[in-house]
């Protein structure tokens, strides 16, 4: 006995691709980017001596502008 099959979709295809993503695909990834970015800044005194003084000026300025 056969079994039905069903079809995808009943659009034709148009040759463009579009791509619908919840509003958590998007808020969830730049959250956790800002979370790991502020434990970044937030440990930058404790390695200050061993890093090169050019991420630590530029791990201060981005903090500077997040402040404000």
């Amino acid at each position: 006995m056969s079994a039905r099959t069903h079809t995808r979709s009943t659009h034709p295809a148009t040759g463009s691709v579009e791509v619908r993503l919840p509003w958590w695909a998007v808020a969830l990834p730049a959250i956790a980017f800002a979370a790991l970015l502020l434990l970044i800044v937030g440990s930058g005194d404790a390695h200050a001596a061993t890093t090169d003084p050019a991420v630590g000026r530029l791990l201060e300025r981005i903090m500077t502008l997040m402040t404000r």
